[in-house]
């Protein structure tokens, strides 16, 4: 029954490591970048041992921990053992730095944090809020004033004896908070329980993933693209190789030293990976299977090049792949059809549900309890305008066909989406506007030559006033996530407005990258995410 709740050895951590760790110690369930293996066995006494770390440290079931790692080995084990003693992961966003950082450290309300050694100074430049403790992982502690300071193998040798659970931990229970950017304000965190995690991505969803394949992860730990697509492979008995992140160059070299068989790719990856030149090893490999979001012009010719089968998604970080394609699809923004389970229905700003073929919002209903997210953390009103009328509202543009077909139109949210980042405008802008000469700005999407968007930020300065845009780049660097810059800068003595003060952003949209637009690129100004060591 589609609407009956799974029991706990099926999609809660803790049990779910147990009963694979009993059932098969000696199989391998996670690969590393050094070739390195874990067992289930060994995964749970790791995920165990860090566990009676963090407990010996004060956390108890129902605390928050924030972790803020690039990926790799102490991601997993955070994650995992965070979940295995009934604590709540909070990961951030390892770019994350001033007023966004404060931001979402202030709303998680964690005491302990677990961060990369060269994240750590950027919690001295703002307000710590709950925090208490940084448990720094890659060196000897980095103290920050005002916080207690240790590092992470010294947590782990300091460690009692795993604390009994208070209570059995359920499947309704808050797995996790992911932040993911907001549009209309500050990043909100997505309150998931463990059924959400397990609902959008089990044997019965993703029917097209085998209990026997390893999943290759690319995307962060901080994404559902990371974290979740972890989670649903432990719950197969399944397996995954973690990477650090994605890279053009080494992929197909990862892809064959790891023996990965699928991998999820956003439409851009695929797009940099079909403009390398073809090779005779292009086929030479294990992978089977592809996700590609959104699916590209490409997607086809993808598959063809590659020897793999390609499937396509809509899914974000709120809901649980309510759409999933058949094998190959080749029409760009064709999503798929509803998948058994839930409800869908494309509507007006009325809640009105649109003709076939009309562009409206998609909102969803979900038949099981709990298989989407139950609310924002410590945002009630931002919660009941997405769950308005009973129903998830996406904030997604699409259309549906007589047959049933959805077809991706656009984002009704004021947002632009860079290389698989989700950018608010809002955030944009206010750290623009923080440019004192700077009256006035709007952040908007402009196409990318390689598929999604590019930041292009519109202002006007103060009367009087000049500001280059090579100097607005460098204030910038120092104050936002690197995929957040602009690319564009256009400058502008004033921008048009509605009769309400508002600026009208459709009609600089429109315009699009004019003549006088300064091109960053263009400029030589390149900028990469700091590399972790």
């Amino acid at each position: 029954m589609t609407g009956s709740v799974p029991v706990r050895e099926e999609c809660v951590l803790r049990y779910v490591l147990d009963r694979w760790a009993a059932e098969r110690p000696d199989q391998i369930f996670a690969r590393f970048e050094n070739g390195s293996q874990w067992s289930f066995a060994e995964t749970r006494k790791r995920i165990r041992r860090l566990g009676a770390a963090l407990q010996t440290l004060g956390v108890t079931q129902g605390d928050h921990v924030v972790v803020w790692l690039p990926n790799g080995k102490e991601s997993l084990e955070a994650y995992f053992a965070i979940g295995y003693i009934g604590a709540v992961y909070v990961p951030i966003n390892t770019a994350y730095i001033g007023d966004l950082l404060a931001h979402v450290i202030g709303n998680a309300g964690a005491r302990l944090i677990i961060a990369h050694r060269d994240l750590v100074p950027r919690l001295a430049e703002i307000d710590t809020a709950a925090l208490e403790t940084v448990v720094t992982v890659g060196t000897a502690a980095v103290r920050v004033e005002g916080l207690d300071a240790l590092d992470y193998q010294s947590a782990l040798q300091s460690a009692g004896s795993l604390v009994a659970l208070t209570r059995e931990i359920e499947p309704w229970d808050t797995q996790s908070i992911i932040y993911t950017s907001g549009t209309t304000g500050p990043s909100k965190g997505v309150l998931s329980s463990y059924l959400h995690n397990f609902a959008g991505m089990n044997s019965t969803v993703w029917s097209c993933v085998r209990n026997d394949d390893r999943q290759l992860i690319g995307l962060p730990m901080f994404h559902i693209g990371g974290c979740f697509i972890v989670y649903s492979m432990l719950c197969r008995g399944a397996s995954i190789a973690i990477t650090e992140g994605f890279q053009t160059k080494r992929f197909w070299s990862t892809v064959r030293e790891s023996e990965s068989t699928v991998v999820f790719l956003l439409g851009v990856m695929a797009t940099f990976l079909l403009k390398e030149p073809e090779s005779e090893d292009d086929q030479d490999h294990p992978l089977r299977m592809v996700f590609i979001v959104p699916l590209t012009e490409d997607a086809t010719r993808f598959a063809d090049r590659f020897g793999v089968t390609v499937h396509t998604i809509f899914n974000m970080t709120e809901i649980s792949t309510p759409i999933i394609s058949p094998p190959n699809p080749n029409e760009a923004g064709y999503c798929g059809k509803a998948r058994d389970g839930v409800t869908l229905r494309v509507v007006d700003e009325n809640d009105i549900e649109v003709p076939p073929g009309a562009v409206g919002q998609l909102i969803i209903r979900t038949d099981q309890p709990w298989a989407m997210n139950h609310g924002y953390y410590k945002d009630p009103q931002a919660t009941a305008d997405a769950w308005r009328n009973g129903w998830f509202h996406t904030g997604d543009a699409f259309r549906m066909n007589a047959d049933g077909a959805f077809y991706y139109v656009d984002r009704i949210k004021d947002s632009i989406r860079r290389r698989g980042e989700n950018i608010s405008s809002i955030e944009v802008e206010t750290q623009v506007n923080a440019h004192p000469a700077i009256q006035e700005c709007a952040a908007i999407a402009v196409p990318s030559e390689w598929g999604e968007d590019e930041v292009m930020i519109v202002f006007a300065p103060k009367a009087g006033q000049a500001v280059e845009p090579e100097a607005l780049i460098e204030f910038l660097i120092s104050r936002m996530a690197h995929f957040m810059v602009p690319r564009y800068v256009r400058i502008m003595k004033e921008l048009p407005k509605t009769p309400t003060t508002k600026i009208q952003k459709a009609a600089l949209r429109a315009e699009g990258i004019t003549a006088e637009c300064w091109d960053r690129e263009k400029a030589g100004i390149k900028i990469k995410r700091t590399r972790l060591a």
